[in-house]
């Protein structure tokens, strides 16, 4: 306000009297938006942003979509077939083309294609499971340990997790997959994860050695709870999230093992009905019928692409850099 609308009066100034005076409203500062927010409201968890964050996204829907349809058929899959994929054979169908209920046709033995592409996800996604599951536990393990407790633990398998890191995995499982006799899916499972949990030991590892020093797992320490106690308790469940997002992404990658093993013929029965052997199955006639080889391709494929979506969503919403606040 300029100088002149001001008088000088004993003890200080005034405004000169006829002068008008005009004061902000309180709404007009927006101090009224200020005092309507909840500032004793409850913060919301990890766990419950990231889940927002993932139902905004068309890619989790159509990640969601596909594995759900995958581990549907892979559990239930007379629901989608009534025909056998190994006794409903007939070698005069040969190669046949598609018919009605036998929409993808027929292989070089005479067998139904669709309900081998049926069937086929139950072996693949059964060893990727459960290949997953015992890579989790021992990585977790095995990486929780050397970083919450250090010292020898940590040097001794630290040194552990780097001569099994430096083995290639499938050319490991391809060497123990040759001398065993009794090839089930537990068999190739337990395989695969005696050689894959490294990666998942070292996120592990590096995670709880980040979050052990936090100011929560001091004031724990502080109230005396045990080591152990503390490791379960509060830095396994705040280390939890790079392991979720490994985990999703590695069930893709031993579904693709699994069927590369059956591939070279060393990796389930030919009396499984899998992806993997149906596609070394069809490479015999792909010059006759190459539809043969695409359908268990397809299927193949659609899975791993599934899961890998799923993982790419599920890291972008646990990562705290790009996490919107």
């Amino acid at each position: 306000m300029p100088e002149n609308r001001y008088e000088t009066v004993p003890g200080g100034r005034r405004p000169r009297p006829g002068q008008e005076h005009f004061a902000a409203e309180v709404d007009e500062g927006g101090l009224g938006a200020v005092d309507a927010v909840k500032s004793d409201a409850a913060p919301t968890s990890l766990w419950r942003d990231a889940w927002l964050q993932m139902r905004r996204r068309p890619m989790f829907w159509v990640a969601a979509t596909i594995i759900l349809l995958v581990i549907t058929v892979a559990a239930f899959p007379s629901w989608f077939t009534s025909v056998h994929p190994r006794f409903d054979c007939e070698l005069a169908k040969s190669l046949a083309g598609p018919e009605p209920g036998h929409p993808f046709g027929f292989d070089k033995q005479g067998c139904d294609i669709y309900a081998r592409t049926i069937y086929g996800a139950r072996a693949s996604v059964l060893v990727g499971v459960m290949s997953t599951a015992m890579v989790v536990i021992i990585g977790t393990i095995m990486g929780a340990v050397a970083g919450y407790y250090s010292g020898w633990f940590d040097v001794v398998l630290s040194r552990i997790t780097d001569i099994f890191f430096a083995i290639p995995l499938v050319l490991a499982a391809i060497v123990i997959m040759s001398i065993t006799t009794n090839r089930t899916s537990f068999t190739v499972a337990l395989v695969l994860a005696s050689f894959g949990w490294t990666s998942i030991a070292r996120i592990t590892r590096g995670t709880v050695l980040s979050v052990k020093n936090n100011e929560f797992v001091t004031a724990a320490r502080s109230l005396g709870m045990g080591r152990g106690r503390i490791l379960v308790r509060h830095v396994m469940p705040n280390s939890s999230a790079p392991i979720i997002v490994y985990a999703t992404v590695a069930l893709g990658t031993f579904i693709v093992a699994e069927a590369t093993l059956s591939f070279l013929g060393i990796g389930l029965p030919p009396s499984t009905v899998s992806w993997g052997g149906d596609i070394a199955q069809a490479q015999r006639a792909i010059r006759q019928a190459p539809e043969i080889l695409f359908y268990p391709a397809a299927g193949l494929a659609l899975t791993v692409l599934g899961f890998i979506m799923m993982g790419d969503v599920v890291r972008d919403a646990l990562d705290p850099k790009a996490r919107t606040r």
